[in-house]
């Protein structure tokens, strides 16, 4: 196996912020004039690149950092449908533990340090006979568990999951935990330290809770509701800071609005419409970065005019407002390529929430 450092960023589930590590360690490593690397061993949402398939965060990683290697090293094992199911059954007979090792030294290959990006928590994978603890054994890669922001909740997952890798004898550096308001409660940090020091584990950084991070793009707006694009545009780089109902007159509706505000309101509601596009005019950051016209209610033709000329994103969907409203909090919040804001807030967070040069030490 390649001499290189490595470490492996595991999770206490999905959506913890295990991508959002991966993409600030690997900035720090980069800055450091250090060669990386990144695999992903067993991936579950992918992406088709090319004819070949790999796990979307290989993808992510591949493009930010102008990757060399393929695709299919970086994410040698991805779980398309019926994948499992067929491996229980004993129709795939693929050797994906040594998959994954050949894949790890192609990618390690000249490299100083290699960032293994578990899937889930520590468990996931054990179904294929190969979970982030066996996977971390097999690497020889020690640990650093990722969770979210809270006090009970995050140490009883960390505290579960780290007896999982020392099950399989994998030494776990320490945890990292996400999405901390260090605003509201600037104690949290010294609790969660104090916390997880208990179960003999170190708390790494804390990385601090961002709206920007938090929400989604009006791309992913457009991809994940049912609907028509009537004005503006659906741009992965544009960020929404706020979620707006527009459910009371114009007058107190304004109130709402806070930079990047995403107001969802009916489209028959020609006040708050012209009101959306009023607050926009001569701000320097725009208070409304976006409409979703619910209830299938079409603009009225001058409105929708107004609406074009001042380039504002439109959205009409059919479902109402309160039911619109759900499902734009419920879109999972992924970070792509293009989200080039969104990229520079993760790496400045996780820079200043992590002593990489100490870490990387202790590889």
């Amino acid at each position: 196996m390649s001499s290189a450092r490595r470490v492996f960023l595991a999770a206490t589930g999905q959506n913890r912020g295990k991508t959002t590590t991966s993409l600030g360690l690997l900035a720090a490593i980069r800055e450091r004039g250090l060669r990386l690397g990144f695999l992903k061993p067993v991936g579950q949402r992918y992406l088709v690149v090319d004819g070949t398939r790999a796990d979307e965060d290989a993808v992510l990683m591949s493009e930010v950092f102008g990757l060399p290697d393929a695709l299919n090293d970086m994410s040698p094992v991805t779980l398309p449908r019926r994948f499992t199911t067929d491996f229980i059954m004993g129709r795939i007979g693929d050797d994906l533990a040594a998959q994954v090792a050949t894949a790890y030294d192609r990618v390690a290959r000249n490299r100083d340090v290699v960032v293994i990006e578990g899937t889930g928590h520590a468990g996931v994978g054990a179904v294929i006979g190969l979970s982030n603890a066996q996977a971390a054994a097999m690497l020889d890669a020690p640990v650093i568990v990722v969770s979210e922001g809270g006090v009970g909740r995050p140490i009883d997952e960390i505290v579960l999951n780290v007896s999982l890798f020392a099950a399989n004898g994998v030494r776990v550096l320490g945890a990292v935990v996400n999405k901390v308001d260090v605003v509201s409660h600037p104690d949290l940090p010294a609790i969660l330290a104090r916390g997880l020091a208990q179960h003999g584990v170190e708390l790494l950084g804390c990385i601090p809770y961002s709206e920007l991070l938090a929400n989604p793009s009006l791309e992913l707006v457009a991809t994940h509701l049912e609907g028509e694009l009537r004005s503006g545009e659906a741009a992965p780089g544009e960020t929404i800071g706020w979620v707006a109902i527009g459910a009371m007159e114009a007058v107190h509706a304004v109130e709402l609005l806070r930079d990047r505000t995403l107001l969802i309101t009916p489209g028959d509601r020609d006040d708050l419409l012209l009101a959306a596009i009023e607050a926009n005019r001569g701000a320097r950051v725009p208070r409304v970065i976006g409409v979703i016209l619910t209830g299938g209610f079409e603009p009225r033709p001058p409105i929708l005019a107004a609406l074009r000329r001042a380039g504002l994103f439109a959205y009409l969907v059919r479902t109402d407002t309160y039911r619109t409203a759900q499902a734009v909090d419920e879109i999972l919040v992924k970070t792509h390529p293009a989200d080039t804001e969104k990229i520079a807030t993760i790496i400045d967070l996780v820079d200043g929430a992590i002593d990489v040069d100490g870490l990387l030490q202790r590889l």
